[in-house]
């Protein structure tokens, strides 16, 4: 259970998230989307965002094709060491992707005696048929998060691993910070609020904000790219900030938010984006639809009752995590004539 209405326990539960030596600033502890607006003024925030926007260039080994693949943000910190992206990695890892530099040796502490090392570099992957992998994180509020600045950046340790957000997620109900003074937010039950119009506005301003900061980056370096890939799951945000306006019905994503008598655009970073550098938001739902009629077999179970299953991913993920979703995304990932092989 989350605390909602008390900063301080709020702030340890946080605390609780990042693995030592790596720890939470409590200034950058988001928990609304009032809280994530105002955070694009924080000094570490928005030199962050400059650094992104207008100074970084991915260092990228010469290869055949690379590829961008854009992650989702998890609650641990730092990022690699979640259960999702370490199953996603893990999978790259066994399609033949090597990394093209050591482990980060910060990191080792965290691997288990199965893991190998590889699994916890930050660097691009190769595989012997010329392709990069590139991985980066999207996230709030940080817009995206190059994977080798995942710990570090020029301003010293990375703001990756300083924050904490939930997210901006309404249906959460613990999305909210009720000790501001301009919390809309109604109470609905001990641990559960429903967002008022001052949330709801501090959304759509922090949504457009976070696809505003992932289509500058790309505009600059995104044709370095043979495709780009955001890799997040359907019913998050995330892909929100991807989708432009005329793909958001076939993701079963809104294009508006009703903020009292107004009607306000959600944009995404594909509308940003020139054809040519827009990307390509997965897993779809019919690979989704397909993928749960996978596990159900591999489960010897219903479809209905290997739901719940793969809505955790199999544990403490996402369905993202999943092998037989996994398959669509090394498809995705490897050229054409060669992802058939792969899988």
């Amino acid at each position: 259970m989350v605390t909602t209405d008390d900063r301080a326990q709020r702030l340890l539960e946080s605390a609780q998230k990042f693995r030592a030596p790596f720890t939470l600033d409590p200034s950058l502890a988001l928990y609304s989307p009032q809280d994530n607006v105002d955070a694009l003024k924080h000094p570490r925030i928005s030199a962050w965002m400059r650094f992104i926007g207008q100074d970084y260039v991915p260092k990228l080994p010469e290869a055949r094709e690379h590829v961008l693949l854009l992650l989702p943000c998890t609650r641990t910190k730092p990022y690699i060491l979640s259960t999702e992206h370490r199953r996603i990695n893990a999978a790259l890892l066994a399609a033949g992707f090597v990394p093209t530099a050591p482990a980060e040796p910060r990191l080792l502490a965290f691997r288990t005696s199965e893991e190998p090392e590889a699994l916890f570099s930050l660097a691009p992957l190769t595989n012997p048929l010329g392709v990069v992998v590139h991985r980066a994180v999207i996230s709030e509020p940080l817009g995206l998060v190059p994977y080798e600045h995942m710990l570090d950046w020029p301003g010293g340790t990375s703001p990756a691993v300083l924050y904490d957000d939930p997210g901006l997620f309404e249906e959460r109900g613990n999305a909210v910070s009720p000790w501001r003074a301009d919390c809309t937010a109604e109470r609905v039950s001990a641990t559960r609020w429903k967002w008022g119009p001052a949330e709801k506005r501090a959304y759509v301003e922090m949504h457009n904000a976070m696809a505003q900061a992932v289509a500058t980056a790309l505009t600059r370096f995104g044709g370095l790219y043979a495709r780009r890939i955001s890799w997040v799951a359907p019913g998050l945000t995330h892909r929100s900030f991807v989708v432009a306006k005329a793909e958001r019905a076939a993701h079963g994503i809104v294009a508006t938010r009703q903020v009292g008598r107004e009607r306000l655009a959600l944009t995404g970073a594909n509308d940003l984006l020139a054809p040519e550098l827009a990307l390509t938001a997965l897993p779809t739902r019919r690979q989704c639809a397909e993928a749960l009629a996978r596990l159900a077999t591999r489960l010897g179970r219903s479809q209905a009752e290997a739901a719940g299953h793969f809505g955790r991913g199999g544990g403490d993920a996402t369905p993202l995590a999943l092998p037989e979703l996994l398959e669509d995304l090394l498809a995705a990932v490897l050229p054409p004539q060669n992802s058939a092989k792969a899988a």
